[in-house]
């Protein structure tokens, strides 16, 4: 696994708005509306180092209705975290400008990619303690995640594609007066830049349900391949409709 310790982040929760059910790979299905969030953290520390970290996220149900969460955009500031993520859990991670800032109005998360193109921004104020009822309907403790790994190689050659699923654990810090560092409060998130390379802004907010405000510590383990395929490709790289049957 890996362990993480010293970490903050904000995330916002709402209805997505559009069609997006071409984000979710096959086994897996959307809520009616579907529901999604944004989480923006700083890792102080890690087994792969400190490191900042975007994740969009998608509420599913697996084909037996076990409800789990699905990661169609993921990126991190650090190379040892990248590389991770993509070969043990098949995260489609990649390099970009993370930062979380605590100001005196409120907690700022932001994404840049590259480092002069805004593309989200999410501000959570916090403001009261975040009911543990609440918290673990959001996050519930053992909810599986779920990665889409490609292996891609020359034309001819045999690519690989694999729906992963994996754990991760949270271990919200407590205060000096026994009480967990999780609020929530005046929140908001949008999307600045639109990009074609990068399109978070695609988890379009219909109706915002609530931001909030985490301290925490983590662990990160790998479970178990869902589902594999093999295919030959026509071309180098050659893209796999992620919805398609087997």
């Amino acid at each position: 696994g890996i362990e993480y310790w010293g970490c903050k982040a904000v995330m916002a929760t709402f209805t997505v708005g559009g069609d997006i059910a071409d984000l979710v790979p096959r086994g897996l299905h959307l809520d009616e509306p579907a529901f999604g969030a944004v989480l923006i953290a700083e890792y102080g520390a890690s087994t792969l180092g400190p490191y900042g970290e975007y994740v969009s996220i998608l509420r599913v149900v697996d084909d037996d209705g076990t409800p789990g969460f699905y990661i169609p955009y993921i990126y991190v500031t650090n190379e040892a975290a990248l590389a991770a993520g993509r070969e043990l859990l098949g995260a489609p991670k990649k390099l970009a400008r993370i930062a979380v800032k605590v100001h005196a109005e409120a907690v700022v998360g932001t994404l840049d990619r590259p480092d002069d193109c805004p593309l989200a921004r999410l501000v959570v104020a916090p403001a009261e303690r975040l009911p543990a009822d609440l918290f673990d309907a959001l996050l519930p403790a053992g909810t599986p995640m779920y990665s889409l790994r490609h292996l891609p190689g020359p034309p001819g050659a045999t690519q690989v594609h694999e729906l992963i699923r994996w754990d991760c654990n949270l271990a919200i810090h407590t205060d000096a007066f026994g009480d967990q560092l999780r609020f929530s409060g005046p929140a908001s998130i949008n999307y600045p830049a639109h990009s074609g390379v990068d399109p978070v802004h695609r988890l379009e907010v219909d109706t915002f349900l609530g931001g909030a405000y985490l301290e925490f510590d983590m662990r990160l383990t790998a479970g178990s391949v869902v589902w594999s395929e093999s295919v030959v490709a026509e071309r180098a790289e050659q893209a796999m409709p992620i919805s398609a049957s087997p």
